[in-house]
């Protein structure tokens, strides 16, 4: 599904962000990518959007080579990646249902396809009752779950969550979980960058963690920090 194979990242100021990363995602995971500001989590994301180019490596995306594909073919490949940022980025002049349409209208969906298909995922995310409502009509957490919405709305076998919980107090915080806790039973691979220590902590799924650009653990059912033995 998602495969990092001796992955560097060299910006020209001579900053490494990612040095001989090898990573490996298979489909229906669910993974939490944790470690400092500044780790190098943002750029591995970077890099699998095709926001940002390798220095060396291969990207592997359903088994195809990313790397060096050309301009004209990234608007395919980010069709099979959905993302849910920390801050929302909703449409403020269009509703909830609108805000969604526009992610099925850019890759030209048929107007039949956004009428089945929209109903369908605010059910997903209990916001059916939303659907005419504007951005500033909603709280923090239903801003989320719009943005989750959108970002499912086109079935990519991929969901990137950077930070999805970032800006939500914690009640609403594991409400926006359970939510991609569905979507991944659903099948839907899902990599989540994180801070919060709790939820990674409870939830117990694979956690990779980065410091200065490398990973320096990779762990089923982990934890957000290493246990540290007293013995």
């Amino acid at each position: 599904m998602i495969k990092f194979v001796d992955i560097t990242k060299e910006y020209k100021n001579g900053v490494i962000a990612l040095s001989k990363v090898n990573l490996s995602i298979a489909k229906g995971e669910f993974v939490f990518l944790v470690g400092p500001s500044g780790a190098g989590k943002s750029t591995l994301i970077k890099l699998l959007l095709k926001e940002e180019n390798p220095t060396h490596g291969r990207i592997y995306l359903h088994n195809t080579d990313i790397t060096k594909v050309k301009n004209r073919k990234i608007p395919f490949i980010r069709r099979n990646v959905g993302v849910v940022f920390q801050d929302f980025r909703l449409l403020p002049n269009k509703t909830v249902y609108e805000n969604i349409a526009f992610a099925m209208e850019i890759i030209g969906a048929h107007p039949k396809d956004i009428r089945r298909n929209i109903p369908m995922v605010l059910s997903m995310v209990n916001l059916s009752k939303k659907a005419y409502n504007y951005p500033n009509q909603l709280s923090g957490g239903e801003h989320q779950r719009v943005a989750i919405a959108r970002a499912i709305v086109n079935s990519p076998p991929v969901l990137i969550a950077d930070e999805p919980t970032g800006n939500l107090d914690p009640e609403t915080a594991w409400d926006i979980m359970k939510v991609l806790r569905d979507i991944n039973r659903r099948g839907t691979t899902v990599l989540m960058a994180t801070h919060a220590k709790d939820i990674v902590d409870v939830m117990k799924k694979r956690v990779i963690e980065i410091e200065k650009g490398e990973i320096v653990r990779d762990e089923e059912k982990g934890v957000y920090e290493h246990e540290i033995s007293n013995t």
